[in-house]
């Protein structure tokens, strides 16, 4: 898939555990996992604003767009 998710990346960043970020964002650690690993399908606009909220940063610092070739 060509979005990356860089989740993990900011939260080393900000020190942040998966507990700590799932408890200020109000979402479940299961969802948030799956997020973190770049599983997910989608996500919604607020769940995004609440994650840069707490991570301060933009959502361009968590999703990533890498066109490795393999759509062409």
């Amino acid at each position: 898939m060509p979005i990356i998710v860089n989740l993990d990346v900011m939260m080393a960043r900000r020190k942040m555990s998966l507990n700590e970020l799932s408890e200020k964002v109000e979402l479940t650690l299961s969802n948030l996992s799956i997020l973190k690993t770049g599983k997910a399908k989608a996500i919604r606009f607020s769940t995004l604003e609440a994650i840069c909220k707490v991570l301060d940063c933009q959502p361009g610092d968590i999703l990533e767009y890498s066109d490795d070739g393999k759509n062409e």
